[in-house]
């Protein structure tokens, strides 16, 4: 038989046999929330949160039943609010054990959501107790550390289970932690009574209790600011928390001026939970009536240098009104399992990040020069950034749910939570746009107190669409507001978002010095941003991260992780940079790094000619008086009342 035959036969040249599974299929065996009472009766919820040594709390939840019931669905929350993400932390719970009655009960995770845990309960159970640890991070490595040896931040979902198939609402739940002997806590849970080192609160639902977390430390104190409105902090030591007496009127002014913007509380009360800290994970997460705010440790003591920094505040009591009370619909969601939808963040967190800069500048918590310089960092940023070309503002929205906050290597190119900063951008030009429509008589304040203000005392959940959005500022201006909204919030490519600040009065120019706000946090962290000149931003050590798209770092194979070494020969220190760039200006001399990624040397020479380039902010030539912006950012308040 010949060769050639053998190739070609038909019988020999069919591939081989291949097996072809189909599917199992998927069965949901958690159930759906359903709008309706736990019928068992109150959760009792008790933590020991003394183990501040090895990070420990220590949980025993015991779970109520109504007769007759032969099996049991306990979740732990997956979807958290503020976090627009499924953010839970199951995987620190540990030592998990349920009893019934004395009676050890077996339990089985879920298949395929993995944060359920079932079980099958004897004839005649009326109560099950859980008993369990969470761990927590001891180091950044290990996630965001919430125990250290002076303090705790308490975030109820995480040390908690609640039975499957009830809106969180339904659940009530009697709640008290154990703290270290000679702690104080801060929440905004009602009934506080005290017992030794035991706290209890008054009986909640797991909704509310799920949002008013606690923040407890050895050093605490407590600042009364007016309006129902009080600061509780914790810090890393004692001396921290002296806050000079002439520095408490700005931390009042930022609720007054709140108040006249919105028209409306609503809250009974709120508590900003602050951590002074460099030793516990930062944060800054809204609540309803308190909010989580991390803040570098000195930021009190020293006031002027550390100006930049205290944004977080005015943000977060922003989200009382916009986000917590009024919540785009796909984002409220009846437990923590049902996923969120992000899609319209840009109101939620554009708006609040529009509305925190202007707070700001208008109760003094911050400088209006800070504010100016923000702005104008944020401006430049996407006045050339490169993912801006394929991907829109509202796409940047589904970023809490697909990178987790993950850094990546050119962020600049892949795009972040743009949502924030760009919307606020967006925000300011609707502002100007409806300030020129109405002759000066209406700005967005007119907007957010028509839309963000209603129902005053109320402090449950107002929901809304995008039609409703735009209603509410046609409402206040008639406009083509859904196209506006449409071409810059949903569609890529569009130009750089600087025409709200140009019809107020300003525009984006460059210096060789940094803007107040980029002096202050480069200052505070040893870094040097240098995103406008060689395209990259450098740590105390040299160490390269953030390179930007197209940049001349970038085009020269300067990447994360790489380590300048030395400067045009000389041993590198930011000064010797910012000397070796501003002396090559003008010139066609490279500026040569040496450089170090992993074990290789490198010398690379940059072609860069254009100097030192910082963004700030000044008035549009021919500016005279008071611009838009200045008048945005000017007190509402009467001064000295």
């Amino acid at each position: 038989m010949l060769a050639g035959f053998i190739l070609s036969s038909p019988a020999l040249a069919q591939s081989p046999a291949r097996s072809a599974p189909q599917p199992v299929p998927i069965v949901q065996t958690v159930p759906d929330a359903a709008d309706v009472p736990w019928p068992g009766g109150a959760m009792t919820l008790e933590i020991d949160a003394s183990d501040v040594q090895r990070g420990l709390f220590r949980v025993t939840q015991t779970i109520p039943l109504a007769p007759g019931l032969t099996r049991l669905t306990l979740f732990h929350p997956l979807w958290l609010p503020g976090k627009h993400a499924p953010r839970g932390t199951t995987e620190e719970l540990v030592d998990l054990r349920f009893t019934a009655g004395g009676t050890v009960l077996e339990w089985k995770r879920d298949l395929l959501e993995v944060n359920a845990f079932h079980l099958t309960l004897p004839p005649g159970t009326r109560e099950v107790t859980a008993k369990f640890m969470r761990t927590t991070p001891l180091q950044a490595a290990e996630g965001r550390i919430v125990m250290t040896r002076e303090m705790l931040n308490l975030q109820w979902e995480q040390v908690s289970l609640y039975p499957a198939g009830h809106f969180v609402r339904r659940i009530r739940v009697r709640p008290s932690v154990t703290f270290p002997a000679g702690w104080t806590a801060f929440t905004a849970l009602d009934g506080a009574a005290l017992t030794g080192s035991r706290s209890t609160w008054a009986e909640t639902d797991y909704e509310t209790l799920v949002d008013s977390p606690i923040f407890a430390g050895l050093h605490a104190r407590r600042w009364d600011l007016g309006n129902g409105i009080s600061m509780g902090a914790v810090a890393d030591k004692p001396e921290l928390l002296k806050l000079a007496p002439e520095r408490v009127p700005a931390l009042k002014a930022m609720g007054d001026e709140a108040l006249l913007l919105f028209g409306s509380k609503h809250f009974d009360r709120y508590q900003f939970l602050v951590a002074l800290t460099d030793r516990m994970g930062g944060i800054g997460l809204e609540h309803h009536r308190s909010s989580e705010n991390q803040l570098e440790p000195k930021n009190f003591i020293e006031w002027d240098k550390m100006d930049w920094d205290r944004n977080v505040l005015a943000h977060e009591l922003v989200h009382s009104w916009d986000g917590k009370f009024r919540r785009p619909a796909k984002l409220w969601t009846p437990d923590y399992r049902q996923p969120m939808q992000d899609n319209l963040l840009w109101v939620y967190e554009g708006q609040t990040q529009f509305w925190g800069w202007v707070l700001a500048a208008r109760s003094g918590l911050q400088s209006k020069e800070t504010i100016l310089g923000t702005l104008a960092s944020q401006a430049a940023n996407f006045a050339d950034l490169p993912g801006r070309g394929w991907r829109s503002v509202e796409d940047t929205t589904h970023d809490p749910i697909i990178s987790a906050r993950r850094p990546r290597p050119f962020a600049s190119m892949s795009r972040n939570e743009d949502y924030y900063s760009e919307g606020a951008l967006i925000w300011l030009e609707a502002d100007q746009i409806i300030r020129a429509g109405t002759g000066g008589r209406k700005g967005l304040d007119d907007f957010a107190r028509a839309f963000f203000g209603i129902r005053d005392g109320d402090w449950g959940v107002v929901t809304y669409e995008f039609a409703d959005v735009v209603s509410g500022l046609n409402a206040v201006h008639p406009h083509d507001w859904a196209a506006f909204l449409r071409t810059r919030i949903e569609t890529p490519g569009q130009p750089a978002p600087l025409a709200g600040l140009e019809r107020a009065g300003y525009r984006l120019v460059w210096k060789e010095e940094p803007n107040p706000f980029d002096r202050g946090r480069m200052d505070d962290t040893r870094s040097l941003a240098l995103t406008y000149s060689l395209g990259v931003t450098l740590d105390k050590d040299g160490v390269v991260s953030a390179p930007r798209w197209d940049s001349p770092a970038f085009n020269a194979g300067i990447v994360s992780g790489a380590r300048l070494v030395a400067v045009n020969g000389i041993a590198y220190d930011a000064d010797v940079l910012k000397a070796a760039i501003t002396a090559a200006k003008g010139t066609n001399k490279p500026i040569e790094l040496l450089v170090r990624r992993g074990e290789r040397f490198v010398t690379v020479p940059i072609g860069w000619n254009g100097g030192l380039r910082f963004p700030w902010l000044e008035r549009v030539p021919g500016a005279a008086g008071q611009t838009g912006l200045d008048r945005l950012l000017a007190p509402r308040r009467a001064v000295g009342k």
